[in-house]
């Protein structure tokens, strides 16, 4: 079977099942955050931290809470991994404290990368009490906050957005656990471990001894993925064979990653009454995620021109096809897992995963961040149509107006700003220089790749860059916090200020929003803005890799 068979093949399969589980879940996300009724867990969770479920908060007040929920989780994932010596199942394990800040800044942020080897850097409580729990709490955030949006738009002169403590509630109690529980069985079945087992040494078949390592690494790969975490419980992340040992489950995996994502547009259909408008998001992030995958598997496919030429850094298990999907898809996610190993590929197909952080992750972006980013880019299509035709830029009845693109604006330049300073700053610096591989255009890219993957609170890693020290550390935390809460702010502001409109009427000169070339214009947009951004920079980098 050709190259390009097994694409179409593995990128068909991939779509069968989201499109079975769009509908229903994306129907059932709604019924979610629109019920009325609270579950028995749900009170008893606001009874103990003092919130009254009733009660909705204006924009401020939501931004004020997840800000006050993210410093609080800094700092006690902060001190926990610090005084992990003292818990039980510790395994010995210790981090220096800015590798500890960073981790703990990571997590948070539901960026997940790692400074630190994955099964040296962390025991099992440190795992199981800190880094899994904020797996689903991060991924939990970034769902609120999706939503508070979708809220935006769709109420009328209103200055409510909601309650950010019941949303983080429900998005962690009744979307994130059951899903994440009946994964974790299934990677079970697959063959991914799942014991609090301490390392110890076995003798192999040619006498040479091994040390074989355990844990809890079923349940917290599936809210890795899931919740586009993306967090390794070992160094070698998901080309691991404990975290995913064949096929079927990086298939599971690949899913996983994208299943919250793409159900979400629906979602936001459902919450402005009108389901055009999803199928237009689908569209979007599905052209730009396939046109990904073919670009990447075309790139390595067409490295392997020697025996075994591309498959450094790649599983024999997953071949080409699938770990090039799995390159796309971590990358146009917020995930950060990886089959294989980014700084191995090509010029161009290591290109791939890079570009596609610097769209903005919006192809399908992570959980709920995808979905904002996405209508972030449609408030700058909107307005751009707007300014194109001379007619006031409306979506869905409300006005983009001064508060409304300036929020927006401020979105896109956020990442763009602290990708290009931090890597413009760290080139310069002796001791980032020392922590590259390579030299020239890839060690560039390594470098980059490293800022926008913090920025875009990505985690994933060229694996060709020694990160572990301190000037690196600190960027990078600086990067994943302001990269993740600067924008959210923006995001609720703007929220904010489409809730308190009024809803015009639909005219003879509204620019509908549901029509393939919306969609097309949607495209134009991510990319347009993106190549203008960072075309300078990639071509000192993989650009010129591939043309050396």
């Amino acid at each position: 079977m050709s190259i390009a068979l097994q694409t179409a093949t593995a990128v068909l399969l991939v779509a069968a099942i989201l499109a079975a589980t769009h509908v229903p879940l994306g129907a059932w996300m709604h019924r979610v955050f629109t019920d009325e009724r609270d579950w028995r867990v749900e009170r008893v969770v606001y009874r103990l931290v003092g919130v009254d479920p009733r009660t909705e908060q204006r924009w401020q007040g939501y931004a004020g809470s997840v800000l006050a929920f993210a410093v609080a989780s800094v700092a006690l994932l902060f001190l926990l991994i610090l005084g992990q010596g003292l818990l039980p199942w510790n395994l010995g394990r210790s981090m220096h404290w800015d590798t500890a800040l960073n981790t703990a800044v990571s997590f948070t942020t539901n960026t997940n990368w790692q400074s630190y080897s994955g099964e040296s850097g962390a025991g099992h409580a440190v795992q199981m009490l800190g880094l899994t729990v904020q797996n689903f709490v991060s991924a939990a955030t970034g769902i609120a906050v999706a939503v508070a949006l979708l809220r935006g738009l769709a109420r009328r002169h209103s200055d409510r957005l909601g309650n950010f403590w019941v949303d983080l509630t429900r998005a962690t109690v009744r979307i994130l656990l059951p899903i994440a529980a009946v994964a974790a069985v299934l990677l079970l079945l697959g063959g991914v471990i799942q014991n609090l087992a301490s390392p110890h040494s076995i003798e192999t078949l040619t006498g040479v001894q091994q040390t074989i390592q355990g844990g809890p690494v079923a349940s917290q790969e599936a809210i890795k993925e899931l919740g586009t975490n993306g967090g390794g419980f070992f160094n070698a992340n998901s080309a691991h064979p404990f975290e995913n040992p064949g096929p079927w489950t990086n298939l599971l995996e690949i899913v996983l990653i994208l299943l919250i994502p793409f159900a979400l547009p629906y979602t936001y259909g459902l919450m402005v009454g009108d389901r055009r408008q999803g199928a237009v998001a689908v569209g979007v992030m599905g052209t730009l995620l396939v046109g990904s995958i073919a670009l990447a598997t075309w790139a390595e496919a067409h490295a392997a021109a020697g025996p075994l030429a591309s498959m450094e850094g790649k599983e024999q298990r997953f071949g080409i096809v699938w770990s090039s999907l799995f390159a796309s898809v971590t990358t146009g996610t917020s995930t950060g897992a990886v089959n294989s190993m980014h700084d191995s590929y090509s010029a161009l197909g290591g290109g791939v995963p890079l570009v596609n952080m610097l769209l903005g992750e919006l192809s399908p972006g992570g959980v709920g961040t995808g979905l904002y980013s996405y209508l972030v880019v449609v408030v700058l299509a909107v307005f751009i149509a707007g300014l194109m035709v001379g007619r006031t830029p409306e979506l869905l009845g409300k006005t983009v107006g001064r508060t409304e693109i300036t929020s927006a604006a401020l979105v896109t330049l956020t990442m763009p700003a602290l990708v290009l300073l931090g890597t413009g700053l760290s080139v310069v610096l002796p001791t980032a220089l020392d922590a590259r591989a390579n030299d020239g255009p890839h060690g560039l890219s390594e470098l980059m790749y490293a800022v926008a993957s913090a920025s875009n609170n990505n985690g994933s890693a060229f694996a060709g860059l020694s990160a572990d020290q301190p000037y690196l550390n600190l960027l990078l935390a600086f990067c994943m916090f302001a990269g993740r809460f600067v924008p959210i702010v923006l995001v609720l502001r703007l929220a904010g200020s489409l809730a308190a409109q009024g809803r015009r009427p639909v005219t003879a000169g509204t620019m509908p929003t549901h029509t393939p070339l919306f969609t097309t214009l949607v495209v134009g947009t991510v990319i347009v803005v993106a190549g203008l951004t960072f075309f300078p920079s990639l071509a000192l980098g993989p650009i010129a890799e591939a043309l050396s």
